[in-house]
């Protein structure tokens, strides 16, 4: 739901694959032109596009496994939880294993899930395909840039094509809704996830040709810190979707706040004393680098959440099909590539600073406004209204990036996109399921729309107090790699 405010993975990948590719050599000459970039971009696009495309497919899936709400949850956060929870393990097979080996194999993952969502005669066997799909992501994604900055070598070249790829992953989240709605309208909801088996295979075939393998380095596995994190992550994702369901107080949901609270508390035990933490220790030396990180994870929260909440309010309140609501997300969509642009321009003359408290102003003042949005509010209301957040929210979300980058510097560059992007995944997966406890719990949409974009505008605010308290101008000084303006 990655995602972009939906290329969410792009420009801290990107920006710590720049010093470690300077330090690999390919094993057979590189291959240039376009064609590898084309190659790489594939499986991003195809992942960016799974993220929205099922918002719009919801409803459709609703009344054709006949899921209940919960259900829908998990078919949204079931990919986000096995992406987040297994993101940074992605990227430790990648150095270990070699990028190209680790690309190929998410990739051959990601498409025989989509087979399984096609196929899902179920709602329980959907999610558990999406869980797959989410693996395959975390295994490709990080691997696909790794490769992208190794294969065009020159920095000038690698510049330009960065900011190709990130307007292509941009633009591909961007018609993403529209993209979806007019599969479901022609061909069903199985359309969505089936389009990937054909267009997958074509980037596997098209991987093994034309992208060179890379050196493989060793490094540690802490498989232990790996598996505490996947088991709070999952024990949080059933607290959060099945609370509204089994009751709060129930004794299953109590039972996984405890092994939330054991797991996390065992986790950062194992990071405060451990040899080979997950994280370096030196990016937590400076209060900067936590604060971008619940930047992130707060601006995902809200983002994610209001395309879920977004999606089920246009069908079911508004009465609008598959295909409406993809062409009446557009404009909501499109100025996310707008926002990236101005952002990389802005952080670029006056650094991180400006963009942050400048995006997450305009996102929490037009979250709020939409408040008071009805079932019956005309749509230019709701779509201008949806537009200015994401407007705002795009902008902020390169400088961001940049923020965590420049805090890390050059050495820890690689760690801290990986803790950036996993973050953010989170965020996104607590954001979708917190809009699917308030669609659970209260029945009239009027309370509904005013919960879900309270909460939302109030996210946005939070994200904007650790700008104004840690991310200063001196920090948006520091020398380190700058995330593609596209972003």
């Amino acid at each position: 739901m990655s995602t972009q405010c939906p290329s969410q993975t792009v420009s801290a990948t990107a920006a710590a694959a720049l010093p470690a590719a300077a330090k690999l050599k390919t094993l057979h000459p590189a291959h240039v032109g376009l064609l590898p970039l084309i190659t790489l971009a594939i499986g991003f696009v195809m992942a960016m596009l799974d993220v929205t495309v099922v918002n719009v497919g919801l409803s459709s899936i609703e009344k054709s496994l006949a899921t209940p709400l919960s259900m829908l949850v998990w078919i949204v956060d079931g990919y986000t939880l096995s992406f987040a929870a297994m993101l940074l393990v992605g990227g430790a097979l990648a150095d270990r294993y070699g990028a190209k080996n680790i690309y190929l194999l998410g990739l051959v993952l990601f498409v025989v899930a989509s087979l399984l969502c096609g196929a899902a005669p179920n709602g329980g066997m959907l999610v558990a395909a999406r869980l797959l799909q989410g693996l395959g992501a975390a295994f490709f994604m990080p691997s696909s840039l790794s490769l992208l900055t190794h294969v065009y070598e020159d920095d000038r070249v690698r510049a330009r094509m960065l900011g190709v790829w990130s307007a292509t992953v941009g633009g591909a989240a961007a018609v993403g809704p529209l993209v979806g709605g007019i599969l479901i309208h022609s061909f069903g909801w199985r359309s969505v996830f089936l389009i990937n088996v054909p267009v997958g295979l074509l980037g596997l075939f098209m991987a093994v040709k034309m992208i060179p393998a890379v050196e493989k380095h060793m490094r540690a596995l802490t498989i232990t810190s790996h598996f505490l994190g996947v088991l709070m992550l999952a024990a949080l994702s059933f607290v959060l979707i099945q609370g509204p369901v089994y009751g709060w107080t129930s004794m299953p949901i109590i039972t996984a706040v405890i092994v939330v609270l054991l797991a996390l508390g065992t986790l950062v035990q194992r990071e405060r004393s451990g040899s080979v933490p997950l994280l370096p220790r030196a990016l937590f030396a400076t209060p900067q680098f936590a604060a971008a990180n619940g930047i992130g994870f707060l601006i995902n929260f809200g983002v994610y959440g209001q395309f879920f909440f977004l999606a089920l309010f246009l069908q079911q309140a508004r009465g609008a099909d598959a295909l409406q609501t993809g062409l009446q997300m557009v404009p909501m969509m499109a100025v996310i590539f707008i926002g990236n642009l101005n952002s990389g321009r802005m952080t670029a003359r006056w650094g991180p600073r400006l963009p942050l408290r400048l995006g997450l102003t305009v996102g929490a003042v037009f979250s709020a406004l939409q408040m008071a949005l009805t079932p019956e509010t005309p749509y230019w209301m709701v779509a201008v209204a949806g537009a200015l957040a994401n407007l705002g929210i795009s902008t902020a979300i390169p400088a961001m990036t940049t923020a965590v980058m420049q805090v890390a510097g050059k050495v820890n560059s690689n760690s801290a996109a990986a803790a950036l992007n996993a973050n953010r995944q989170i965020g996104a997966l607590v954001g979708v399921a917190l809009m699917g406890a308030i669609l659970h719990t209260f029945t009239g949409w009027t309370t509904r729309i005013m919960l879900a974009y309270g909460v939302i505008a109030i996210v946005y605010v939070l994200a904007l107090v650790l700008v104004l308290r840690y991310i200063n101008t001196r920090s948006a000084t520091t020398t380190a790699p700058v995330a593609p303006a596209g972003e």
